[in-house]
Formats: structure tokens, C-alpha cells, sequence
């Protein structure tokens, strides 16, 4: 049975740091400490791990370091002239992060807590890149802690989450869609207390009721299309499911099984943007299995993927038959799905378990990382991207005083490797995302509930571009 700590309460929708609740004021470089909303200031201690996994007590996350002034250190690989990271602080403690997909325009992400005490709730976190400020709201989630939370990528009010329900005595973790109320605009600025008391509820719109083939890890929306298709993985039972009567009623339309010795669970799963959105993989045990949605078969399987438990994967958005994973055993590996015996690529730059890794949706060679050594890495696999000798320019394009340097032409391509690590946080980073409206900014979120917002380094956003 899964379970989880709640930190000691703060003022509901408190950013840390920042001042006041659903204060506009531009949230601080680097604080560790939160109000407690009685005038106190609660700090996490150095190295906490308050869940699973956990580090030896007292082990300070590697790569974080104090220095004076109560500050983290600025991440290696970034310039002074790179703009500071911006913190948000939540309530509770969170491991459920996801951009809102659908949102082209404005930089928002859906974050949801994990609270065995009080109500969990879904913070929708609006940033304003201009004035580097976030602004939120809070819906309440009042049927139990979040252990996953996905957005439509066709109506930006719709959202699914996996959360923990009591049947029986038993805890099973359920998935339900969800439609958020039209008023649920990021930019509040009640009081703590006012903000508890207007606070808005998600409205059911059905069930995925896997209950019957056990808990739900996971569940994943068709990547293009009206929205209508999503896929859950409840335990070792992979489910497709049409939504109809606008997202109301979900008909189960498929499935398929995990079959072999011992327990097999599914512990992640990602649609593919590619060959017409009928691929879909999953992660099992250390196995990376593939699966047509329109027969429900293994179409492939890379055996031994990682030494240890995979957490997560995700399909190069440019490239169709590479995908990235990552898992317990420190390792992120890049596969070509033709050829599963051997990773084309493995990056070993983290010190625990790799929980998240993402490609970047528009420039595929940027790679996301997020491991329980309390880092987020952002690595340049550019070798095996779809432009693996930069940007490509027709010689027509050229002006006469290009083309009268050759020496340019025979520069060697970048080497992989990792850009920049992010250190802001003090707990195990649960998840990474990109922004589905800036492919330059991204969030990061740890085990604390604290969420934060970076850039790529504006050298290598320029290198890119130009």
C-alpha cells in the first residue's frame, strides 16, 4: 500500500518563497523556507526525504549544497546572465505534475498533492514570463491523494487523475476524467482563509473503472485527435478506453495482459505521436514493451531495458522509432525500437533513481531529466536527434560573406551530454515537464510540493536557433 507524509500545514495556495499568499510579488532565487501562516518560518531539513525512495538519514541529496544567506546554488552549467528560477510552494507534499496540453498560449501546468489529513487539491499554476511572477488557483480533488494526473490535449478543461480509494479495507488507486469549473482562472488573490472557503471542486465526469483488473498507474491521452481515446494501466492490464457523451461515459474498447511469472505491473506507459497514434509503450518490471492499439499485441519488447525497476519512458517527438527511458538503476538510455538489444545511447548522471525523463517537444535534442538525488539535468543528445548537425541551411539562403568561410562549414557538431543541473530542490524530483507553450521553459516538482520554473540556458536556446 502506498502512503504519504503531509509537511506541517501552511496557508493554503502559500508560494515559497514570495511573501503572502496569492501575492503577485516576484518569488525569490533559491529560498528554502516557507510561513507556516502562524508568523513561523518552517524549513526543510538538508537531505529530508519524507518518501519513498529514501536516502541513508542525515545523506545531504548530492548536488545540493547550503551557502550563506540560507541560498541553493545556482546550477552548474548556467551563466549569471541566465534568469533565476522561480519557486512555487504547496500546501501539501505532491508527486503529480503535467502541463496543461491543450493551453498553446499561456505557460500553465497542472500540479496535484498528496494529503492522507486534509482535502487534496490540483494548483493550476499560470506563469507570467514577461514579469517572471506566477499566478494560481486551487480546485479541491476530495477523493484522495494524487498519484498521477494527465491534461486533454484537446479541451484544456478536461484532465485525468489516478488517486488512492478505500474499498473494503483495501486501498486501490483509481482513474477518473475530470472537467474543471470555468471560473477556475489562475490570479486569485483572496487570503489564505477566504481562498480555503471559495475554493472550487472538479466536476466527475466518469469513472475509468478499472477496479476489477486492480490499481491504476497510469493513464495516457491519445496525442492528437479530439481527445476521446486514453489508455490506463492498472496493474498488469493495459486498457483502452473511447470517452463518449462529451467525456461522460467511458467504454472500455480494448485490452490487453501482461503474461509470465510473479506479479507483473505495469509502472508507466507513453503514447506514441507516431504512426498514426496507434503505438503505445509501456514499462514493466526492467522491460519496455510496445503494443498496437488497434489489435492490443506486443509489437515489440526490449528485455533488460535497465538493471533495475524502469520508471518512466517517452517517444522522441521527431523521430519514430527512438524512445528514452529511465529507471532505478541510476540510467537513462535512448533505444531505437528496430534494434532492442542495446541502447544506442545511456547517460549515467544522476546518483538515485531516475523517476522522469522528457524530450523537449520541439527541439528533440534537449532531454529532461528528474531523479530522487533531488536533481533535474538538462542534456543535449544531439547526435541522435533529428538534426544531428545543427540547423540546416540551403546554400541559397547564404550570403556571399558566408559562403567565403569554409572553415565554418567543417566545425565538428556538438557533442552530447548534459547542459546544465538544476539544484533548487531539497527532495526528490518526481517529475519534469515541458511547457506546452514556451519549448525554453520547463517545471520541475519534488516530494516537498515545491514546484520550479526554468529555462534553457539562453547560450545553448541561441546555439539552437541560430
Amino acid at each position: 500500500m502506498r502512503t504519504s507524509r503531509a509537511p506541517p500545514p501552511l496557508a493554503a495556495g502559500r508560494e515559497r518563497p514570495g511573501g503572502e499568499a496569492g501575492s503577485r510579488g516576484r518569488a525569490s532565487y533559491g529560498s528554502r523556507a516557507a510561513d507556516d501562516g502562524a508568523g513561523s518560518r518552517w524549513r526543510a531539513p538538508y537531505g529530508s526525504r519524507v518518501g519513498p525512495p529514501s536516502l541513508p538519514a542525515g545523506r545531504r541529496g548530492a548536488g545540493v549544497a547550503p551557502v550563506p544567506g540560507g541560498r541553493l546554488r545556482r546550477a552548474s552549467g548556467r551563466s549569471m546572465e541566465d534568469d533565476a528560477p522561480v519557486i512555487y510552494g504547496l500546501e501539501f507534499q505532491a508527486r503529480a505534475l503535467t502541463p496543461q496540453t491543450a493551453e498553446t498560449d499561456a505557460i500553465r501546468f497542472l500540479v496535484g498533492t498528496q494529503s492522507l489529513k486534509y482535502d487534496n487539491q490540483i494548483h493550476i499554476i499560470d506563469f507570467d514570463d514577461e514579469n517572471n511572477i506566477i499566478n494560481k488557483n486551487v480546485l479541491l480533488h476530495q477523493v484522495g491523494e494524487i498519484w498521477h494526473i494527465s491534461a486533454s490535449p484537446a479541451d484544456r478543461a478536461v484532465l485525468a487523475t489516478c488517486y488512492n480509494h478505500t474499498l473494503d479495507g483495501k486501498v486501490l488507486t483509481c482513474a477518473a476524467v475530470w472537467k474543471m469549473p470555468q471560473e477556475s482562472e489562475p490570479g486569485s488573490h483572496e487570503s489564505p482563509d477566504d481562498a480555503a472557503s471559495a475554493a472550487h471542486s472538479l466536476e466527475l465526469l466518469c469513472h475509468l473503472d478499472g477496479a476489477a483488473h486492480g490499481s491504476t498507474a497510469c493513464v495516457a491521452w491519445e496525442p492528437t485527435g479530439d481527445g476521446k481515446r486514453v489508455i490506463s494501466l492498472a496493474d498488469n492490464h493495459l486498457l483502452l478506453w473511447d470517452l463518449q457523451e462529451s467525456s461522460s461515459q467511458a467504454v472500455l474498447a480494448g485490452s490487453a495482459s501482461l503474461e509470465g511469472r510473479g506479479q507483473l505491473k505495469f509502472t508507466s506507459g507513453r503514447w506514441s505521436p507516431h504512426h498514426s497514434c496507434t503505438q503505445v509503450a509501456t514499462a514493466s518490471d526492467t522491460a519496455i514493451r510496445g503494443w498496437d492499439t488497434r489489435t492490443m499485441s506486443q509489437v515489440y519488447c526490449i528485455e533488460n531495458a535497465h538493471g533495475q525497476l524502469v520508471r518512466d519512458v517517452d517517444f522522441n517527438p521527431n523521430k519514430q522509432y527512438y524512445l528514452a527511458s529511465c529507471g532505478d538503476d541510476c540510467k537513462v538510455k535512448f533505444w531505437d525500437t528496430r534494434s532492442p538489444a542495446a541502447p544506442v545511447r545511456t547517460l549515467e548522471e544522476h546518483s538515485h533513481w531516475v523517476w522522469s525523463v522528457r524530450y523537449n517537444h520541439s527541439h528533440d535534442q534537449l532531454v529532461l531529466t528528474g531523479s530522487s538525488d533531488s536533481r533535474v539535468t538538462l542534456s543535449n543528445m544531439v547526435s541522435i536527434s533529428s538534426e544531428p548537425f545543427g540547423h540546416l541551411v540551403d546554400d541559397d539562403d547564404l550570403s556571399d560573406q558566408e559562403e567565403r568561410r569554409p572553415e565554418e562549414k567543417s566545425q565538428e557538431p556538438p557533442q552530447d551530454g548534459v547542459i546544465a543541473t538544476y539544484e533548487e530542490h531539497e527532495d526528490s524530483v518526481y517529475a519534469v515537464e515541458w511547457s506546452s507553450a514556451d519549448p525554453w521553459l520547463f517545471a520541475s516538482l519534488s516530494y516537498d510540493g515545491r514546484l520550479v520554473i526554468n529555462r534553457v540556458p539562453r547560450a545553448l536556446k541561441y546555439h539552437i536557433l541560430l
